[in-house]
């Protein structure tokens, strides 16, 4: 047996498919160098043919043919009468090539021989993944959903490489089937027991940065640029964006006709508000901008300190601070500044307070527009008034107006 077919013998090439066939019969060829150093001493005089395509292997040793007798180098020379054993038309002073079998390295050797190769292999996958992921950190993906444990979700890529999407990197209203494809964003590569880990995210402000490149032309094509962005993830997003381009609005490209580009990000991203301004050097207006919804009165800063004073009606307080304190939570990290709320000509704000919009995903938004309707617009103003009294002013059901009130006194609960 002169040849060996690769494909059947060695099992583990069928896996190989991601590296190129180069360096896989590199592999290959030094793997068989190193069986043939054992056997005769040294490889100089022996060439290893690999055919990647068709998985077949040929060893050739060459010697040349010296009278008998005059043979000085076994493993580079051969007797005449030897030679003319293999073929009688050999004469002096040619080159005998000759097919080595195989199976004259015995059993032992073959096996040695394919657990090594089975070894490079693998190392070769492992280098392949971790060079293919490396360079594409930040880059979204599209994965299938194959295995959901309790801390963390296994996806395959189109190749069949496995990706691991952790509990911490999810979306907390995220909720996944198998077979089902998602998308997320390769967060980083990390080694574990040796093996190379693709850790996926979600949750990244890198996710919503490469959702809006692809929403957003503008920003594909550098026009506009994304300044900053700060999430708490399924609640709130603050995207800061600035143009290039003094024709382009950035917010209005960003967010689309009548919020078309938006949309689907949102959908994307569980429902997570998503608040674009437009970014400046002025600190006093980008702060201003990051308490997007709510409108300021006036504020006070120190620079040196990275300290603002906020003033506002006492309507818009509890749009400034938001639910579970999430707006200002981020206004702040958007900006660099600590930031304090104050009640125009009032002491700084200690009950805070909650826009009634800001629970638009518990409750109807016509039920909120009925609290409206009697001047009850955040959590606070509905809670003090008793719910015989908001049944009497509203055209609610007293369970409707419970089930609010118990939504709303669970909110300030986890708060305390």
């Amino acid at each position: 047996m002169a040849s060996i077919n690769l494909i059947e013998a060695f099992q583990e090439f069928k896996d190989a498919e991601n590296i190129d066939r180069p360096t896989m019969m590199k592999v290959v060829e030094d793997v068989f160098k190193t069986l043939l150093r054992k056997k005769f001493g040294s490889d100089d005089n022996f060439d290893v043919i690999v055919n990647a395509e068709k998985g077949d292997l040929e060893i050739i040793r060459r010697r040349m043919i010296v009278e008998d007798g005059e043979v000085l180098d076994p493993l580079a020379e051969v007797g005449y009468t030897d030679a003319a054993k293999i073929e009688p038309d050999f004469e002096v002073g040619e080159e005998l090539y000759e097919e080595v079998d195989i199976l004259d390295f015995g059993r032992r050797a073959i096996l040695a021989a394919k657990q090594t190769l089975a070894s490079r292999i693998s190392d070769l996958k492992k280098n392949v993944l971790i060079q293919k992921y490396g360079a594409r950190i930040g880059d979204i993906i599209s994965a299938e959903v194959y295995q959901v444990w309790k801390k963390e979700v296994l996806l395959l890529d189109e190749e069949g490489n496995e990706l691991i999407l952790p509990k911490s990197e999810q979306i907390p209203q995220d909720y996944f089937k198998k077979g089902e494809n998602i998308r997320a964003v390769v967060a980083r590569v990390d080694l574990k027991n040796n093996s190379p880990v693709i850790i996926l995210s979600r949750t990244s402000p890198l996710f919503l940065a490469k959702l809006l490149e692809i929403e957003v032309p503008e920003i594909f094509d550098g026009l506009i640029a994304i300044k900053k962005i700060v999430r708490d993830p399924g609640e709130r997003a603050k995207v800061a964006v600035e143009s290039y381009d003094d024709r382009i609005d950035p917010v209005g490209a960003c967010v689309g006709m009548k919020g078309s580009r938006i949309h689907g990000i949102v959908r994307e991203l569980k429902n997570e508000n998503i608040d674009v301004i437009n970014f400046t050097t002025n600190i006093q207006l980008l702060i201003q901008r990051s308490l997007t919804p709510a409108k300021i009165s006036y504020m006070e800063l120190d620079n040196d300190k990275k300290h603002a004073e906020v003033y506002l009606k006492a309507d818009q307080v509890s749009l400034a601070i938001g639910r579970r304190g999430v707006n200002i939570k981020l206004a702040c990290e958007l900006t660099g500044y600590e930031i304090d709320v104050f009640r125009e000509d009032e002491e700084v704000v200690d009950e805070f307070d909650i826009d009634l919009d800001e629970f638009a995903d518990e409750i109807e938004p016509w039920v909120i527009e009925e609290f409206k309707r009697i001047g009850c617009d955040t959590a606070r103003s509905i809670l003090k008034l008793t719910a015989e009294e908001l049944e009497r002013r509203t055209d609610l059901e007293k369970e409707t107006i419970e089930e609010v009130r118990r939504i709303l006194q669970e909110e300030f609960d986890r708060e305390e």
